[in-house]
């Protein structure tokens, strides 16, 4: 009897615990990081944007539970690991950036305004991508790039979003490398502009490679129809 009073004691203690935490993101969160707390999910959260962020970290390798809407320990640190691999504040909530990052939008905007700040995070964010895969090319090189982005969201085999064709794992040697989040300069944004607007150097490319520094057998099967600079566009 006294180790089930024991046992009781407990769980009641860790139900406190876990209570006591999730209230404290419900009601402090939105002062500490200046957000409206219908713009974020933390932990504790749940619904659809916990669901849309399970998804994505999944599909991307960073979530390995139960897309089941829940935003608990294991979401918590998948955001963070997602975090911490492109460059954002490493804290576990799904801010703006984050959701950003993750090609989600906030639920707190109209949908001109999220309309605006996605394509305002689509130039920043495909600008970093052109930085790291393609400064030091001619600007019709560095624009083909993005280009071979743009066109890999209308491919089929490929994710619908910016973020979600530059983070799809393995990709793209600059997310490995970290080197997606150097400062792009005002050129990589230009370039991003121009690509995002609909010119294509690349010719429809939705691959790209250096043959002097590609260690993929699979890449040379692919049929080349640009040379720009020190890359090889293919289809």
């Amino acid at each position: 009897m006294r180790k089930k009073k024991i046992l009781l004691v407990i769980v009641a203690t860790a139900l406190a615990l876990l209570l006591n935490t999730s209230y404290y993101f419900r009601n402090e969160i939105s002062s500490i990081y200046g957000y409206a707390r219908a713009t974020i999910s933390y932990y504790g959260s749940s619904g659809q944007e916990v669901i849309d962020i399970q998804a994505k970290l999944y599909k991307w390798g960073y979530y390995k539970g139960i897309v089941d809407g829940k935003y608990g320990y294991k979401t918590y640190q998948a955001v963070r690991s997602f975090q911490a691999k492109n460059g954002l504040k490493v804290d576990g909530v799904a801010g703006p950036q984050t959701l950003a990052a993750l090609g989600l939008p906030t639920r707190n905007t109209s949908p001109s305004t999220a309309a605006t700040t996605s394509a305002s995070g689509d130039v920043r964010l495909l600008a970093h991508l052109i930085h790291g895969e393609a400064r030091g090319e001619p600007y019709t090189g560095q624009v083909a790039v993005g280009a071979v982005i743009m066109n890999r969201i209308r491919d089929g085999r490929f994710p619908k979003t910016i973020a979600g064709v530059i983070y799809q794992p393995g990709a793209f040697d600059a997310v490995k490398d970290g080197q997606i989040n150097l400062a792009p300069t005002t050129t990589s944004y230009k370039a991003a502009r121009d690509a995002l607007n609909g010119w294509d150097p690349s010719g429809g490319a939705v691959y790209y490679f250096n043959p002097s520094t590609a260690t993929s057998k699979w890449i040379w099967t692919r049929t080349i129809i640009r040379v720009i600079g020190k890359h090889y566009f293919a289809k």
